[in-house]
């Protein structure tokens, strides 16, 4: 934990930008030395291109940093992408093939077979394709990881107990979606106020995909069944999603609320620094979770799940929290990033 490692932040100008820019103030091991942003944000300093959106104070370490633009050579050791898909394909691989290790939180690269999808927590195992990636494009030092959909991260942590406890066979998902997902400005707000849009571009798609291949093996994704419903709602932060979930083995109530209660992982075997202390707190309130009460659970880190119910077409039935700009993106890919550090990989 002695090691200070230089970051890069690409995309710093945007929401999830921002929102690295305030994790990683006061980090342990990770200091802001580059932001770059799009041509016209490049030669100003942070605090006169960006439009800071969140709660807290811009922090003073990155206000008078000179944004540049979108490509190598930024000064630092590690990479953080905050870009959007279609930016994010060509500068990323860029940037790898320049030698830097790129921890993404674009979608661009996350379906790739070679590049790993990682929740530490689930499938730490999975950042051995990083050596079948290097060899496969031919990159010396540099390489890609990438952390899940904002939506997927909301259930995979429940399923991944379930299946390693119980099995599962088919899981049928239904998500409500924070406004703050699409980025700002967003959703406008005479389409999104006094109503729920039920569809997010490719976001179905993502969820359903992007699991398999987290609870799979490295080279094959996992084999149950999964369908997905993705729908905005008029929340600020946090995904919320109801679950349905066909197990292979009989259980009890109690001993799912167990299993996911008693759950812990390498990451907080490690203590890294933006591990909660409890991946998954369980809520046996019958209205929790809510976004407003349990989103910012473990510094947004947690996983809240509540309404454990015996359900009448599957098996179970339960409902999922997080944050989803915390858990869901930056905060993934910090997580990621001590992982990386911890297993000497970066």
């Amino acid at each position: 934990m002695n090691k200070k490692y230089r970051v890069g932040i690409l995309g710093a100008t945007g929401t999830v930008g921002q929102r690295f820019a305030q994790l990683l103030e006061n980090h342990p091991q990770f200091e802001i030395t580059a932001l770059a942003a799009s041509d016209r944000s490049a030669g100003k300093t942070y605090a006169e291109a960006t439009n800071w959106k969140l709660a807290t104070q811009m922090p003073e370490n990155v206000k008078n940093i000179k944004v540049q633009p979108i490509e190598p050579m930024l000064d630092c050791d590690v990479v953080f992408s905050s870009l959007p898909s279609d930016a994010a394909r060509d500068a990323e691989i860029s940037f790898a093939r320049a030698g830097y290790p790129v921890i993404s939180n674009s979608s661009a690269f996350r379906m790739d077979a070679d590049v790993p999808l990682l929740i530490p927590e689930i499938n730490a195992a999975h950042l051995a394709l990083i050596e079948t990636q290097k060899q496969k494009r031919g990159f010396e030092r540099g390489f890609i990881v990438t952390n899940p959909n904002c939506a997927a991260i909301v259930v995979a942590p429940a399923l991944y107990v379930l299946q390693q406890n119980f099995g599962v066979e088919a899981v049928i998902v239904t998500t409500m979606q924070a406004i703050s997902g699409a980025g700002y400005p967003g959703v406008a707000s005479l389409d999104i106020t006094d109503n729920i849009i039920p569809f997010i571009n490719t976001e179905e798609e993502k969820l359903e995909a992007e699991t398999k291949k987290i609870l799979g093996e490295i080279n094959r994704a996992a084999d149950f069944s999964i369908s997905a419903q993705c729908n905005r709602v008029p929340v600020v932060d946090g995904h919320t999603a109801c679950v349905r979930v066909k197990l292979k083995n009989k259980t009890d109530a109690e001993e799912i609320k167990r299993a996911l209660i008693n759950f812990s992982a390498l990451p907080q075997e490690l203590k890294l620094y933006s591990a909660p202390e409890k991946p998954i707190v369980v809520r046996e309130e019958p209205d929790r979770p809510q976004p407003r009460l349990d989103r910012d659970a473990g510094r947004g880190m947690t996983t809240t799940i509540g309404r454990i119910l015996p359900d009448a077409v599957f098996d179970w039935k339960f409902v999922a929290l997080s944050h989803n700009v915390i858990r869901g993106a930056a905060g993934a890919a910090v997580l990621n990033a001590e992982m990386l550090a911890a297993k000497n990989l970066i």
